[in-house]
């Protein structure tokens, strides 16, 4: 029988699919989604729990539409009873990352408030009563605070520390300051005429960019320092001074910390990590427990857990390096001492799923885990021994971040119609809605509804998405539809609240999105299968289920949209050079002519791993055969509106660039849309109101045949283009 602590840590990742969410309003007429609503929402995230299982801390965040900028966070509380529901932090800056103390007599949070030293720091706020204290005083011309994590006996913390940037602007003199770099490394920066000229960026390093980072540059490290709380003593738990370390986790006597790094020759030819453990005390000498003859490949994702007894710690092992972008993680155990190698669990193998959030039950004979399957994330319980992965709960549902102590167990979920809110898990299989954050808002809308459809491909594999039929749907009407298609490849379309779904389905369109082969949660094989050769079984699977869509008689074939971000908007040149049934398409930051990107963007490894350098032969076939929507897209017919971000590393805006210019030249309609300073994803509330409103004028232009009102262009810098 589990130990009751065990259960409701189980529990935390339960169904929640059939819980209604409560109604703080009368009964009155709904009615349909609208822009003015993206800044409704509230989103709560990072519960934690006390340790007495009384109360739970969480962030709770709303985007600031006035400011045009993402909203600050604040700390609330509310106990587990559900009652006592208040915010207990307020400044002008954030605050985030809330930890309880172990004793539970103090909550400790990070934030850039003003204190003694600017920048990041812990606070620490007395739960007797009183203000909160800056605990840390990191000096940023010395490293910048990314995360903490306190030792169990409530003495110290764990801090992770980046370098500082030698370029970045004095905190003490800001004015005469050169071009901002960018956090993690990186260095960006528009020149411009007036002031100090930037300095020029030097690269030196095979993986030199990344998305929201900037350029990345050699020398610039993270470590991890422990933090004496009485004496504010910092010191380095390690010597080394070459190798980035972080998620440091304390061993359950606080003696030991396990972390991950990456100790091989060239880190960013080989970016998994090991896993290491050290004394706690500055100036350790780290010991490897995934030394390179016992790794088996692929990289480690997320932070080692220790078991209660401290003799064993729990990891993620990924995929080789060729399948990088097709990661699976499993689950993998390794003597906390180093006296044994590590090993695979078998049960997280024979589930053929993507685990991860692993935490060891009380018992310490088996792990808990979230695991994406199939357009839901459930949860699992993994034996450490012998016996099969049982999975929890019925699908579906859709499970985020968890957290539970003492009597304690809470979970962020959400679903279909429902926004993210913290659920409490009190007795195994039931879950209550804790927070109600979004009740009375969620409860006006006359939110569409969603079902699963599934589809053979034509070489019999089964493929499976999602239907959501528009607002006031008549049954046998058939609508104008719209083919969604998600990025990564790596993810999927689930049971989550989808904004831009439900955009769509207020306007009258019926919204399919599929999970073609590349996916999450149908296994390795059925990932893996797009490798090197994209555009491929991916066209297939989107096909398949489309034509089931017009087969029930609810997509009109005449009225047919697509449509993407990232991978989704790859894929979107894919279809409109393979399919001309589209009357209207928006590829948002894809990329068509493959080869031209080598070197460009963020992804030389899997470039050179999973296909090959261009001058390999072999390789060039695959770049010329992976790059047909650029090479033919005279066959291209489709009007296309071209989207994405002026700096984004992740896929460059010259993707969209190039196939503006090519269907430019053809004379097809097509647009290109560059939103200023933005990264891959679009973070300026404004500009993520200005690419839905043009998403719904040229679907409305060209699937439903609505001539839309003029929009103004916006011109920039003397161009003449659309911005």
């Amino acid at each position: 029988m589990p130990h009751k602590r065990t259960l409701l840590s189980l529990a935390l990742i339960a169904s929640v699919a059939a819980l209604l969410p409560v109604s703080l309003t009368a009964q009155t007429a709904k009615r349909p989604f609208k822009l003015d609503d993206l800044g409704k929402f509230k989103d709560v995230r990072d519960a934690q729990c006390s340790p007495d299982g009384k109360s739970v801390a969480y962030v709770m965040s709303q985007v600031d539409i006035k400011g045009d900028r993402g909203g600050n966070g604040h700390i609330w509380q509310i106990g587990f009873d559900g009652r006592n529901d208040q915010q207990i932090t307020s400044s002008e800056s954030s605050e985030g990352s809330p930890r309880w103390s172990p004793d539970g007599k103090y909550l400790a949070f990070t934030s850039s408030r003003p204190g003694k030293t600017a920048g990041n720091q812990v606070w620490l706020l007395p739960r007797a009563g009183g203000e909160a204290l800056q605990v840390t005083e990191i000096d940023a011309k010395k490293g910048r605070l990314s995360s903490y994590e306190w030792s169990p006996d409530g003495t110290r913390f764990a801090l992770v520390i980046a370098d500082p940037d030698p370029d970045a602007p004095d905190p003490d003199n800001p004015t005469p300051a050169p071009a901002p770099a960018a956090a993690g490394g990186g260095r960006g920066g528009r020149g411009g005429g007036g002031g100090a000229a930037p300095k020029p960026i030097v690269i030196d390093r095979y993986h030199y960019k990344q998305d929201g980072t900037g350029y990345l540059l050699s020398g610039r490290h993270s470590y991890i320092y422990i933090f004496d709380i009485a004496t504010k003593k910092l010191d380095r738990l390690t010597k080394q001074k070459t190798w980035d370390e972080g998620a440091p986790v304390w061993s359950p006597d606080s003696k030991r910390i396990a972390f991950t790094s990456n100790h091989v020759a060239d880190p960013d030819r080989d970016p998994g990590g090991q896993v290491y453990v050290a004394d706690a005390t500055p100036g350790s000498t780290e010991k490897d427990l995934t030394p390179a003859d016992a790794r088996g490949g692929g990289g480690r994702g997320g932070r080692p857990e220790w078991s209660h007894d401290g003799k064993w710690i729990a990891f993620l092992q990924g995929d080789e390096k060729k399948y990088g972008a097709y990661s699976q993680e499993k689950l993998a155990i390794v003597p906390s001492d180093g006296s044994a190698a590590p090993t695979l669990v078998k049960a997280s193998l024979a589930l053929d799923r993507g685990v991860s959030n692993p935490r060891w039950s009380e018992d310490d004979k088996s792990i808990s885990v979230t695991v994406t399957d199939d357009m839901s994330v459930n949860g699992a319980l993994i034996p450490i021994a012998n016996g099969d992965a049982r999975m929890l709960f019925q699908k579906p549902i859709n499970l985020g971040q968890r957290h539970s102590a003492g009597e304690c167990a809470v979970v962020l979920s959400g679903g279909d119609t429902r926004h993210n809110e913290i659920y409490a898990m009190r007795t195994m299989g039931k879950l209550e809605q804790l927070t109600h954050k979004n009740d009375e808002f969620m409860a006006e809308i006359d939110w569409a509804k969603t079902e699963e459809i599934s589809a053979k491909a034509k070489d019999g594999t089964e493929v499976h998405g999602l239907l959501t039929y528009p607002v006031g749907y008549v049954a046998g009407a058939k609508v104008p539809l719209l083919l969604r298609i998600h990025g990564g490849p790596k993810g999927q379309d689930g049971h989550t609240l989808s904004v831009e779904t439900q955009f769509f389905a207020a306007n009258g369109y019926a919204v399919l999105r599929v999970n073609y082969r590349g996916s999450d949660g149908r296994g390795s094989a059925y990932q893996k299968a797009i490798a090197a050769d994209w555009g491929h079984f991916e066209v297939d699977d989107l096909e398949a289920v489309l034509n089931q869509a017009i087969k029930m008689g609810v997509a009109d074939p005449d009225k047919l949209g697509v449509g993407g971000w990232s991978y989704g908007g790859i894929l979107t040149d894919y279809m409109i050079a393979s399919d001309t049934r589209f009357k209207g398409a928006t590829s948002g930051a894809g990329t068509a002519f493959t080869v031209s990107f080598y070197g460009t963007d963020q992804y030389i490894i899997q470039y050179d791993n999973e296909i090959g350098p261009p001058w390999n032969p072999k390789a060039w076939e695959t770049y010329v055969k992976i790059s047909y929507p650029f090479l033919h897209a005279d066959k291209i017919k489709t009007p296309t509106l071209f989207l994405g971000g002026e700096r984004d590393f992740n896929v460059p805006v010259q993707g969209g660039q190039q196939m503006y210019q090519a269907l430019r030249s053809l004379g097809i309609d097509t647009q290109l849309i560059i939103y200023p300073n933005e990264n891959h994803g679009i973070a300026r509330p404004s500009y993520q109101r200005d690419r839905y409103e043009r998403y719904l004028a040229w679907y409305d232009k060209y699937v439903k045949k609505i001539t839309p009102p003029a929009k103004d262009p916006i011109s920039t810098g003397g161009s003449n283009g659309n911005n």
